[in-house]
C-alpha cells in the first residue's frame, strides 16, 4: 500500500469526468488500497480516484451511519439518485462542507437528505443501498468528483465568490499541486 498525493483544484484530472472501471483486477483492488491508505493519512471521509490523479470512476469512503451500511467501503462505477434538494439557503453551521482537494477551505452547501448508490466492489459484486443525512452528503460529493465537479462548483452566490478569491489568493487553480498527506502539514488541523 502507498499514500499518494492529493490533487489540488486545477489539476485537469480533477475537472473532467472519469473513465468507466472495465477490470476488476488485482491493479484495481491496489488502487483501493493506496485509495483507503491515503484517504486515512489525510482524515477524509472519502476520496475518489481523480483526487490521487486517476481518471477512473471509483471512490473510496469511511463515514460511520444509520443507514445499514458498513462505515467503509469502495464504490466502482457508481449511479446515484437524489432525492430532492431544498431550495433553502445552506445553513453555515450545519451544513458545510470541506474537500481534500480544496485543502483547509470548507463553505456551506445544501444537498440532498436521501441518495440510492448502485455500482460494485473492487471484486466486481454489485452494490444497493440507501444513504441519508451526512452519509448521503459524503456520496454525492465523491460521486461528483467523478463527473469532474469539485463542491465549489456547486457553491451560489457569495460563497462561490469567496471560494473563486481564495483559490486565486492561495495561487491554485493551475495543473502540478497536490500535497502529500502524512507529510504536509494537514491542511484542516487534524
Amino acid at each position: 500500500m502507498t499514500i499518494r498525493p492529493v490533487t489540488i483544484t486545477g489539476e485537469p484530472v480533477l475537472h473532467r469526468r472519469a473513465a468507466a472501471v472495465e477490470d476488476f483486477n488485482d491493479e484495481l483492488r491496489e488502487l483501493v488500497r493506496d485509495m483507503y491508505e491515503t484517504m486515512d493519512e489525510a482524515h477524509g471521509v472519502g476520496l475518489a480516484a481523480p483526487q490521487i490523479g486517476v481518471g477512473l470512476r471509483l471512490y473510496t469512503y469511511h463515514y460511520a451511519n444509520d443507514d445499514g451500511v458498513p462505515e467503509r467501503g469502495v464504490v466502482v462505477n457508481p449511479s446515484v439518485t437524489l432525492g430532492k434538494v431544498s431550495g433553502a439557503e445552506p445553513d453555515p453551521d450545519d451544513e458545510v462542507e470541506g474537500c481534500l482537494s480544496v485543502p483547509g477551505l470548507s463553505y456551506p452547501l445544501k444537498r440532498a437528505e436521501w441518495v440510492r448508490v448502485r455500482g460494485f466492489d473492487e471484486h466486481g459484486n454489485p452494490l444497493d443501498f440507501e444513504a441519508t443525512g451526512w452519509f448521503a452528503r459524503v456520496m454525492q460529493h465523491e460521486y461528483d468528483h467523478l463527473d469532474g465537479k469539485l463542491y465549489i462548483d456547486r457553491l451560489d452566490g457569495r460563497w462561490g465568490k469567496r471560494a473563486r478569491k481564495h483559490i486565486k489568493n492561495a495561487g491554485w487553480g493551475i495543473p502540478g499541486q497536490t500535497w502529500m498527506p502524512g507529510v504536509d502539514p494537514d491542511p484542516f488541523g487534524h
